[in-house]
């Protein structure tokens, strides 16, 4: 009865360790193709993780990310919003698992943020309330997580730039608009280029700001920098070629 149970205990923990050692591998493949920009790619692999291991918190917030991310490159509508649904869900569940992982917040304040940006009036302005909830919940967790602050200058900018019909609707919904500014947009991107300077999506998000604020010297100044940055994200040569345009302009 002894060798039976001793037997039975090491099976069990051969297979946990088995399965251990199965995720972390799909994870890793999962990393190595976001490293190599084949997000689609690596979507599906963390997607594999999830059919191992459902409750994996890492894979479900990648997962969001990269779904938000696939949604803007979209170009229908209703594609966008089922990948950032999709987004959404996924964070979610990371939440369910994790509700402190500081990751996982920051995809679901991503998520809403898009949902947001595609919404008429009344929905737009109650999911920037959630935005902002989201974002205060990551910077809680990760004090330094710059891209937080990149996420919140947008949600400012958005803010400063809301129409008659969705200041009407925040004035029903919350008895008003949410302090939003340009001048704090700026001051969160600003945060966000000292904490992750390698974000490249932050310096073209910057550079425009500055423009519409009319601060041309420091839009030069942030747009001849990102020149010098490597792509890390699917979408960075892209943004790079925008940034271009937009320093070429100016001259």
């Amino acid at each position: 009865m002894l060798k039976k149970t001793i037997l039975l205990a090491f099976c069990c923990w051969a297979t946990l360790s088995t399965r251990a050692q199965t995720v972390d591998e799909l994870v890793a493949q999962a990393q190595q193709l976001e490293k190599q920009m084949k997000e689609v790619e690596a979507l599906n692999k963390y997607k594999e993780v999830l059919q191992v291991s459902p409750g994996h918190a890492v894979a479900q917030s990648q997962s969001s990310l990269i779904c938000s991310r696939e949604g803007q490159r979209q170009k229908d509508k209703a594609a966008k919003q089922e990948y950032f649904n999709e987004a959404k869900i996924f964070a979610y569940e990371a939440l369910k698992v994790e509700p402190e992982n500081a990751v996982a917040n920051y995809a679901m304040a991503v998520a809403l943020n898009h949902i947001a940006l595609i919404s008429g009036a009344k929905e737009k302005v109650a999911a920037f309330k959630e935005v902002k909830k989201y974002a205060d919940l990551a910077l809680k967790f990760n004090p330094e997580y710059g891209e937080v602050y990149h996420l919140l200058g947008r949600w400012n900018y958005e803010l400063s730039n809301l129409s008659t019909l969705e200041k009407a609707a925040a004035k029903v919904l919350f008895g008003g608009v949410p302090p939003g500014s340009i001048e704090a947009a700026i001051a969160d991107y600003e945060k966000c280029r000292k904490l992750k300077p390698s974000y490249i999506l932050n310096y073209y998000d910057l550079a425009k700001v500055y423009r519409e604020n009319n601060q041309e010297t420091q839009a030069f100044e942030v747009l001849n920098k990102v020149m010098r940055l490597r792509p890390i994200y699917q979408d960075d040569p892209g943004i790079k070629a925008e940034c271009k345009k937009m320093l070429e302009d100016m001259q």
